[in-house]
């Protein structure tokens, strides 16, 4: 006889980033300073008849759309945390964002890039003084937008521990635990609590910054040394860096998205912690749910199981395991077999 309702043994699966709601808040302020910057730029590049003001004025609304991207991934992640309709929750909603933004990074570049290579051939007159300013006050305005996002490069955890259940069926078990995360000292550090959508955010305000730099060299050695092609020579190398940000956020967010194992190291002592005595795991799934949190799906074949809470005890101590799910086979065969 049951003694609970079944609503007590449910767990929510909200597996956003430990401080998701403070890179929210940070992203949506770096937005409203680059579209201000954007719309100043191409408000005084029409008063002052300045073409090259103009153009960098709607090269900044790119990145101010990206970091818009963003935000709102943070946002409507927050929202539908627990949406049911989200199998595992909302977390990788940053990775899908990042996997956009970083498209439009490359199509950036492609576009800078386009335009460096007409102005080797057919160069323009450029006013420096103005472009020089211009270039400052958009490096100051990136350099303050990357201090704010900066943080998020320094991980923390901070997850609440949850009770897990299991089912008490003999042959085919199934248990899980909401975020079963513990923290031991003596375990391998892993990196799959990275935050990608604010890596993108990162990333985009120092692909402007990069480009604001290359400015102001190849600007002053026009200036005073006479050296006009450095002007699209210097954009044609923050091209190749930038598409180089870009190639590594499509890798990286694509492998979130595709359900790549995030930690190679992490899958083999799992397997190793659950493979004791005549215990084999047949079934191995590994995969990231969100910032800092990691799915696991086991399946254990043994001569003598175990009812499923044994098994994930065994994987206690393992940072980031927010969702386990143990399935026990009996095979009384298994131990001679393997011997």
């Amino acid at each position: 006889m049951h003694t609970q309702t079944v609503e007590a043994w449910q767990h929510p699966h909200v597996f956003l980033g430990a401080r998701h709601d403070r890179h929210e808040k940070r992203t949506w302020l770096v937005v409203a300073l680059t579209t201000v910057m954007m719309v100043a730029e191409i408000i005084g590049g029409t008063l002052f008849g300045s073409m090259a003001v103009v153009a960098d004025g709607w090269h900044m609304s790119t990145h101010a759309g990206a970091l818009a991207i963003a935000a709102l991934a943070y946002r409507f992640a927050r929202k539908h945390a627990r949406d049911a309709r989200f199998s595992f929750g909302t977390g990788k909603m940053g990775e899908l964002a990042a996997f956009s933004s970083a498209l439009l990074l490359a199509l950036v570049a492609v576009l800078i890039g386009y335009e460096a290579v007409r102005r080797l051939f057919e160069p323009v007159a450029i006013d420096f003084t103005e472009a020089t300013a211009l270039a400052v006050v958009g490096l100051g305005v990136n350099l303050a937008s990357a201090w704010l996002l900066f943080d998020g490069h320094h991980h923390h955890h901070g997850h609440e521990h949850g009770r897990g259940h299991s089912d008490g069926h003999a042959h085919h078990a199934h248990d899980h635990d909401h975020d079963h995360h513990h923290h031991d000292e003596h375990d391998h550090h892993h990196h799959h609590d990275h935050d990608t959508n604010l890596r993108a955010a990162y990333v985009h305000v120092l692909a402007d910054a990069l480009t604001s730099v290359l400015a102001i060299v190849a600007l002053l050695s026009a200036r005073y040394f006479g050296l006009l092609w450095m002007d699209p020579a210097m954009a044609l190398i923050g091209v190749a860096v930038i598409l180089s940000w870009s190639f590594g956020l499509v890798r990286s967010a694509g492998a979130v998205l595709l359900d790549m194992v995030p930690d190679r190291h992490l899958a083999g002592t799992i397997r190793k912690r659950l493979e004791v005595g005549d215990d084999r795991v047949s079934d191995l799934h590994l995969w990231r749910l969100g910032p800092g949190h990691v799915g696991v799906i086991a399946a254990v074949v043994s001569d003598r199981p175990q009812p499923p809470a044994a098994y994930k005890e065994r994987l206690t101590g393992l940072a980031g395991l927010s969702h386990v799910t143990v399935e026990v086979h009996r095979c009384p065969d298994h131990g001679r077999a393997a011997a």
